[in-house]
């Protein structure tokens, strides 16, 4: 047993899928939580609208659901400080998850777009630009990501890609269900 499955036993993480296409990026949720064998609760939000600045940030997270909203609090410290810039606020929170002695406890990933930018944000001080306009993280992550890569090439509008990749990662994985929470910005750039 590794020293995060020590700490963490059984917990396993969700489902965020993020798409770009047609002037929209689109960050999508499913609800679930669960501990071990047993769902927690069905109906959790994990993706996040934040406005530092007036600048509209969607935030995904996956892993625990207290980590997860401290790093979303210090992501909009570092926005608030350099209001617009989304790289440069990732790098500073990438940096100070890795080399914080408390942070870097810290067991979650995070995907963020302001519209114009979109990253994946890791404790192992990533922070990453998908390819091909989307990405997804947590346990259904590699199933809804999989969907989504294939679906951006079909008529379907981001929303749809979202939606249609969560579903089918719910499908797959038993750690994702069906409660989809989504928000959406205009694509900038």
């Amino acid at each position: 047993m590794s020293a995060t499955e020590e700490r963490f036993p059984g917990w396993h993480g969700t489902t965020i899928v993020a798409v770009r296409k047609g002037g929209r990026v689109v960050v999508a949720g499913d609800g679930q939580v669960s501990l071990g064998q047993t769902v927690i609760k069905g109906t959790a939000r994990k993706v996040r609208r934040i406005e530092p600045g007036g600048v509209p940030v969607l935030c995904g997270f996956a892993g625990s659901t207290a980590d997860a909203f401290t790093l979303l609090e210090r992501l909009e410290k570092k926005l608030e400080s350099a209001p617009g810039q989304l790289a440069r606020a990732c790098v500073e929170l990438a940096k100070d998850w890795r080399t914080d002695k408390y942070l870097r406890n810290l067991e979650a990933m995070l995907i963020v777009t302001d519209g114009s930018d979109l990253f994946v944000v890791t404790g192992a001080g990533d922070v990453l630009e998908p390819e091909h306009d989307v990405t997804a993280i947590g346990s259904g992550g590699n199933f809804a990501l999989a969907a989504a890569r294939a679906l951006v090439e079909t008529d379907m509008d981001a929303e749809a890609i979202a939606r249609r990749s969560l579903a089918i990662a719910a499908d797959i994985c038993v750690y994702t269900n069906g409660n989809i929470t989504l928000e959406s910005l205009e694509a900038r750039g």
